[in-house]
């Protein structure tokens, strides 16, 4: 930026992706725009998304199946049927992004390189003209009745006649999401819902998960229970660790876990082979009994799950897992079958936000326009991407969350 060039159309707070996308809309609208930055550099969470592949969006067409994936999802209809998956494939395959399609319709750069999407996303600020402003923090606002009239940065300030902040949420505050955004907000006269890792591990309460740690099983359905009423449930693959559980399946009923906890103890029961009942899971381990007769009973389970799981599920069960198979008895097959379909583990917490993707809470809806992305309270201030009350599921959809209200945002900025 020219020195002492303060005065601009737009600000935008924050370069993610939903502050990316929101600087180069408002700049398409033929505005003066400047992207302020703490970091050294554009997108740096953007650059771990999806293991550095970069899962921009998800591939789900049909717009009510699409809000199914959010909690609040519905705030975003509007935004995303304006500017939804359709329209974002689009938009990075006309500035030479190629992408594909995998398994639970990911969509990724056919590189695989989330590098690729971030330096499309440069050349395209730089192709309109957008300022940017690196290693530099927004410190306070000023502002005067219902408007903002200037930033003030830890050098210097910048004015504007439009703001648009999209400063992230809580997680992986290394990235610089440390939640400074919420503190701007709230000043203003904003209410903060309190923000919560979502997408993060559970941490449980048996000790007999360390043992399993690395262990990935897929297809697995977990019922959450809470004074023996069923609160949520989901299908998908899930991982061992050290502390407890994570993976797909556990990381997108995490946020919903982590506000059960606050009303009292939970409990989440797998099942291992939710395709199968237990008649059908009988007859497939009697099947092996009789191939296998002198084998053990741990031999016999780890043709069904892996080796490690097996000797814990055998102990869970009170089979003893040296036991010769064709010694076993008709009530010790029918433990082992019902342990296979409903091993019982106890959440104690959420991981915190150094291992949560995204952020659950923010910015308060109510005091936000759907169809503008504006606050309700403040006239020249908008809002993008994490910081609202908005989060999804893994799989895209939190950054198509942050591309269609940057573009919504931006787009609203004349």
């Amino acid at each position: 930026m020219p020195k002492g060039d303060s005065n601009f159309d737009v600000a935008v707070i924050g370069a993610g992706p939903a502050g990316m996308m929101a600087a180069c809309m408002s700049a398409r609208n033929g505005l003066r725009v400047v992207l302020i930055e703490k970091n050294k550099q554009l997108g740096r969470k953007l650059l771990l998304t999806g293991n550095g592949r970069c899962n921009i969006t998800n591939a789900e067409f049909n717009l009510r199946e699409l809000v199914k994936n959010y909690n609040n999802g519905e705030f975003l209809f509007h935004a995303f049927s304006v500017f939804g998956p359709k329209e974002t494939i689009s938009f990075f395959e006309k500035l030479g992004l190629k992408t594909k399609v995998e398994g639970n319709k990911r969509v990724f750069p056919i590189s695989d390189d989330a590098e690729e999407v971030l330096g499309i996303l440069e050349k395209y600020l730089t192709d309109n003209k957008v300022h940017i402003i690196f290693d530099s923090e927004v410190v306070d606002v000023s502002f005067k009745g219902n408007k903002i009239n200037k930033l003030l940065l830890k050098s210097g300030e910048i004015k504007a006649k439009k703001y648009i902040l999209c400063t992230g949420g809580k997680s992986y505050s290394s990235t610089g999401s440390a939640g400074f955004g919420y503190k701007l907000a709230e000043k203003l006269g904003h209410t903060i819902i309190k923000p919560r890792p979502a997408l993060a591990p559970i941490i449980i309460k048996e000790s007999w998960v360390k043992s399993l740690q690395g262990i990935s099983l897929k297809d697995v359905k977990m019922v959450v229970f809470q004074n023996k009423k069923k609160q949520l449930q989901e299908e998908g693959e899930i991982l061992f660790t050290g502390s407890g559980i994570s993976g797909p399946a556990v990381l997108n009923i995490s946020g919903k876990v982590g506000n059960l906890l606050e009303k009292g103890e939970i409990k989440i029961c797998f099942d291992l082979f939710p395709l199968l009942n237990q008649e059908q899971l009988l007859k497939g381990i009697e099947d092996m009994l009789k191939k296998h007769a002198n084998k053990t009973a741990k031999n016999i389970l780890s043709a069904f799950v892996p080796e490690r799981l097996a000797e814990v599920l055998l102990d869970i069960a009170g089979v003893d897992k040296n036991k010769i198979a064709n010694n076993m008895s008709k009530i010790e097959k029918g433990i082992i079958i019902k342990t296979l379909k409903n091993i019982e583990l106890t959440p104690e917490d959420i991981s915190g936000f150094e291992q949560a993707i995204v952020t659950r809470g923010g910015i308060s809806l109510k005091e936000i326009d759907h169809k503008t992305m504006k606050s309700k309270i403040i006239d020249n201030l908008f809002f993008a991407g994490e910081i609202i009350n908005v989060d999804g599921k893994t799989g895209g959809f939190n950054l198509q969350m942050c591309w269609s209200s940057g573009y919504i945002a931006g787009k609203n900025c004349k």
